[in-house]
């Protein structure tokens, strides 16, 4: 009987991650098998060379950590569950299978190690690594295992107060990785390692099944004092309909990338203690740091989430649905949750920033290469270009929320995943691609010489695009031509605004005018953005 058991639930288990995510399978594997042909362009020909580091690390690096990141969020349950609350986030329509808590805990973890261990045996074997670098063998692999199952642990675990989830898997992960990053600064061997690493999986696997042991029997702890309960109870008022929709929609998936940049910043952050002395890879973790809302608000954008329910949903729950709002007004507190998001996640990075800076000593660094870019470019020039840099940074994180805001209102659940995989697909292709063009010079000189005429055609498309898109909003009456006027009059004054900043920036001897327009035309959101009320009322009324 017990093997039995055993035996259903590791399909049960395994149907559980196949059912919900076959499209990431499918775009996984398609990811490898542009690897393997990089590989092939790399070694066989020699069309393609990747000699510079941030060629490597963008074809390579930040597809391996961004899929990391997407299994991690996988086989935690992260995606389906509400990582801020106090119960367990392990789906609880699984409680009720006939299976112990060890196989609960167990198949996961299993599953789990296995991706991981995958991914690390196809990446090291598929992907083209700099000549002069030692690959290790085993260790990495294991190392994002034992990742991933205190992640498991961690999350799966009832806290007392909502958010402490949050603050003990950071903690506990950042402690394990400043663990393993001060070991492999003595360059120890990889029997050290696996040795280093090996007892965190029964350790992980005993608090994760000790943590399903008490949330499937409804065990959340409760520690607050008596005399705050009476004010955690007394029912909370809204000044307007729009004012609760806003807050249903922050307490919805506007703390997702808050979140997700305080798991994964402080990470990042650490290894600045191990490379005080090397100021290349000091400036380059500072930009990796800056770059890390923008590349998660991807994720964030293209998952639309409930916590009234422990499930992932890409469909309009019909308590939203059949709210007493127009379309413009769901829209509009979307919108406003997204913007406050945005800042919540700037002003966490910035505090994170200001206290490891100076903790670490790099901050004369940092300032050493404010003096060079002032010196290279002058004072008013270097003050405008740090301010529209870090403008452009919170903008393109806002702008990532939003843009995709329109995937994940149309509620297709696999528009919504293969958004987030094609960016990664794009992603490497691009970048041996534009090695490629810059390495030859003919092909670079055409390229500059068109880029005028695809600027235009991509213009273009978007101006027709946003034609069709406003006769459509005009046409279905779902936003008021008030609406439309001020945000057209808004979109042209974003645009020329833009304009004017590049075309006092570049001198016109290396822009010229039209193409400064063209670029702030299409770096403006305009036919996305616009899309979102179609989406959402599609996706309302279907």
């Amino acid at each position: 009987m017990r093997k039995a058991l055993s035996g259903s639930g590791a399909t049960a288990i395994a149907h559980e991650f196949l059912s919900r995510h076959r499209l990431g399978s499918g775009l996984l594997a398609l990811y490898f098998a542009m690897l393997l042909m990089l590989r092939v362009l790399v070694l066989g020909t020699g069309q393609l060379e990747l000699r510079q580091d941030w060629q490597f690390a963008l074809a390579v690096i930040v597809p391996l950590g961004s899929t990391v990141m997407y299994l991690l969020a996988v086989f935690s349950f992260g995606l389906s569950g509400d990582l801020a609350a106090r119960e367990s986030i392990y789906p609880s329509r699984l409680f009720t299978r006939p299976l112990t808590s060890s196989a609960l805990a167990g198949w996961p973890m299993f599953y789990g190690s296995l991706a991981i261990t995958m991914l690390w045996i196809l990446t090291r074997s598929l992907a083209v690594w700099p000549s002069e670098a030692r690959v290790p063998l085993i260790w990495p692999s294991l190392f994002g295992v034992a990742i991933l199952a205190w992640t498991q642990a961690l999350t799966w675990m009832p806290y007392p107060l909502r958010g402490l989830r949050v603050v003990v898997t950071v903690s506990w992960l950042a402690t394990v990785s400043f663990v393993v990053l001060t070991a492999l600064q003595f360059r120890p061997s990889e029997a050290t390692m696996i040795v280093l690493l090996a007892p965190h999986l029964p350790l992980a696997y005993l608090t994760a099944r000790r943590a399903l042991t008490r949330a499937r029997c409804g065990d959340v702890p409760d520690r607050l004092s008596p005399s705050f309960r009476p004010l955690r109870s007394r029912p909370r008022t809204w000044s307007s309909p729009g004012a609760a929709q806003r807050w249903l929609e922050w307490q919805r998936h506007g703390r997702s990338l808050p979140t997700l940049v305080l798991m994964v910043v402080p990470l990042e952050l650490c290894l600045l203690f191990f490379f005080r002395e090397t100021p290349r890879l000091i400036l380059g973790t500072v930009s990796v740091v800056l770059l890390t809302p923008v590349l998660l608000a991807t994720f964030v954008a293209a998952t639309v989430r409930t916590n009234a329910d422990a499930r992932d949903t890409y469909e309009l729950t019909p308590f939203l649905a059949v709210r007493p709002q127009t379309t413009a007004d769901l829209l509009r507190a979307k919108l406003t949750a997204t913007l406050l998001s945005t800042v919540v996640t700037w002003l966490v990075v910035a505090g994170l920033l200001l206290i490891a800076l100076p903790s670490t000593g790099t901050w004369a660094e940092v300032a050493r290469a404010g003096r060079q870019l002032t010196d290279f470019a002058g004072p008013q020039r270097a003050l405008l270009l740090t301010v529209m840099g870090l403008a452009g940074l919170i903008g393109a994180t806002w702008k990532q929320l939003v843009q995709s805001l329109y995937i994940g209102l149309s509620g297709r659940r696999w528009l919504a995943k293969a958004s987030v995989f094609a960016t990664l697909v794009l992603l490497t292709i691009a970048v041996p691609l534009a090695s490629w063009t810059l390495e030859r010079q003919n092909a670079l000189s055409a390229l500059w010489n068109a880029a005028p005429w695809i600027l235009t055609l991509l213009v273009s498309a978007k101006m027709v695009a946003a034609g069709w898109i406003v006769g459509r909003l005009q046409g279905e009456e779902l936003v008021e031509d008030r609406t439309l006027v001020l945000g057209a009059l808004t979109w042209c004054l974003s645009v020329l605004g833009l304009y004017r900043v590049l075309d006092w920036l570049f001198p016109v001897v290396l822009f010229r005018s039209h193409f400064l327009l063209l670029t702030a035309i299409l770096a403006i959101p305009l036919v996305r953005l616009s899309a979102a009320p179609l989406a959402l009322a599609w996706n309302r009324h279907r």
